[in-house]
């Protein structure tokens, strides 16, 4: 008998954006979030390069961005949440690092201006703009927390 093959049916027309979203926290159970160039908060994060799995993407842009040094044995994926932006179906991994070393850096100063550690009881008065990605993220790991929030469809990992 022949093994079976594998093929695709020619070059995907892209439909979608994907990234992960990192929860991070300190010894005192603060969140870490990035002022952006663009003038919002948000999570750590970005997209996988290929064969990366989500949580090996977490570590390495945290990494990239923030200075911060993880395993990915510490990063756990907690949902995948579905939304879209302008049109464009978009799919972000929640993912909770639980172990990491360092202080955060801004290594990035073209797309972050500073990092800081916030209280979560602080997030539903945040001075300034949450980016929705990172939102929903922070919906995932402290639910109910945010309330008002765009639609999103998520699907959690056990």
């Amino acid at each position: 008998a022949v093994p079976v093959s594998f093929a695709d049916r020619g070059r995907p027309v892209p439909q979608g954006l994907i990234g992960a979203g990192v929860v991070v926290n300190d010894a005192q159970g603060r969140v870490l979030l990035g002022r952006s160039t663009h003038g919002v908060w948000e999570l750590p994060g970005g997209k996988p390069d290929p064969g990366e799995s989500f949580e090996q993407a977490a570590v390495r842009e945290l990494g990239e961005e923030t200075g911060l040094a993880a395993s990915a044995d510490d990063a756990h994926v907690l949902a995948v949440l579905m939304d879209t932006t302008h049109g464009v179906l978009r799919l972000t991994a929640a993912v909770r690092v639980t172990a990491h070393r360092g202080t955060p850096t801004v290594t990035e100063p073209h797309l972050v201006h500073r990092w800081e550690w916030h209280r979560p009881a602080d997030l539903p008065a945040l001075s300034g703009t949450l980016f929705t990605p990172s939102a929903h993220v922070l919906d995932t790991a402290y639910p109910g927390l945010l309330k008002d929030l765009p639609p999103v469809h998520r699907t959690p990992v056990r």
